[in-house]
């Protein structure tokens, strides 16, 4: 019986989004708490969305780079 094997290309695109999503953990709150403590200042609702877009975006490749990985290691 025959064992499967780790496709490794699939698991280096899966590393890729997670070193992307890294820095982006990061920025999100960041950019948030930064528009949080201008609310006064017109750009605060344009800073606001972007910041939490950000988030979004690094939940959604954090999401994508685990199943990449798990796809990877067992296959299908």
């Amino acid at each position: 019986m025959e064992e499967p094997q780790t496709d490794r290309k699939l698991l280096s695109k899966g590393v890729k989004y997670l070193m992307i999503t890294l820095p982006l953990m990061f920025l999100g709150p960041i950019v948030i708490h930064s528009s949080l403590k201008n609310q006064a200042h017109p750009f605060f609702y344009p800073i606001l969305i972007l910041g939490c877009l950000i988030c979004l975006t690094s939940m959604l490749l954090f999401f994508k780079g685990l199943q990449t990985i798990i796809k990877s290691l067992f296959g299908n």
